[in-house]
């Protein structure tokens, strides 16, 4: 990891590591393609010819899973390739390069943290109900921001079925507020004392509803825990689960491919950037 430093704050990124990593795939002089996987494409087990020997895919993905420090753009690409790694595809395969030409066009993208940023908590939560088609499993994403930056993302299969997309917002909401907790309290052990009560933003009314709620729903005994885990935060004025329209909602990145135009725009409402050549600045 690079760590460049100026008046104005530290900006990280893995360019050396990206480019090492082009030139060992042979991918440096790949033509470079604006999304890390296609909207339209739905991967599955059975998707493509299985490959003859899969030790270069699993020694790809694998790579690819350490850029996950700096560049949560690349969060959902990661976690479904990573599925396959027990039978990779020549298609699983197509779409591990296609992940490595996106980045050749932003090998230099990393996350700026602002020396004059506040020190407020808040988070987004989402998940895309039944998106595999192999298990019909959900996946759920958050990102964890201290004031303008992210400091914390995840995309990753849920454990169990969601039998309304509700549940499974929930269970994203859910591992977002235990990520919200441990970022408090290690901000806590540092001396760093958050201004406001963090807010942990989800798309699904239905679930934030649930998380006020005082009455616990029959329907969703199953998701006690879930439930009480957040509604315990919630009563203690520890976190504030707040509703956000879908087109706000940056961890939509995080669990779904998404168009050219969609993606872009939610990438730079996450904060990655490029660092400038002329912002000088010291490597360290």
């Amino acid at each position: 990891m690079e760590a460049y430093r100026t008046a104005a704050g530290l900006h990280l990124t893995q360019t050396k590591y990206i480019t090492d990593l082009l030139r060992k795939t042979l991918m440096a002089e790949a033509k470079p393609v604006p999304t890390p996987m296609v909207s339209s494409q739905v991967l599955t087990l059975s998707s493509g010819v299985p490959l003859s020997d899969g030790t270069q895919y699993r020694a790809t993905v694998g790579s690819l899973q350490y850029l996950l420090l700096t560049r949560p753009d690349i969060a959902f690409a990661v976690n479904r390739l990573s599925q396959f790694m027990h039978k990779p595809t020549t298609v699983h395969w197509e779409a591990v390069k296609r992940v490595l030409r996106y980045l050749v066009g932003t090998e230099k993208k990393g996350i700026f943290f602002s020396a004059s940023t506040p020190t407020t908590l808040h988070a987004y939560s989402d998940a895309d109900w039944a998106g595999c088609r192999d298990d019909y499993l959900s996946t759920g994403g958050y990102l964890v921001y201290l004031g303008r930056q992210p400091v914390s993302w995840s995309s990753k299969k849920q454990s169990g079925v969601a039998r309304s997309s509700t549940e499974a917002e929930y269970r994203a909401l859910t591992a977002a507020a235990s990520e919200v907790k441990w970022v408090t309290y290690l901000m806590s052990e540092l001396g760093i004392q958050s201004p406001a009560t963090p807010v942990l933003f989800c798309d699904n009314i239905g679930a934030t509803y649930l998380s006020a709620n005082p009455v616990f729903h029959s329907r969703m005994k199953h998701l006690a825990l879930d439930y009480h885990f957040v509604r315990e935060q919630v009563q203690a004025k520890q976190l504030r689960v707040a509703h956000i329209s879908s087109a706000d909602n940056l961890a939509d990145a995080l669990t779904k491919p998404l168009p050219r135009q969609r993606f872009d725009t939610l990438c730079h409402k996450i904060g990655l950037c490029n660092r400038r050549p002329s912002c000088g600045g010291v490597l360290v």
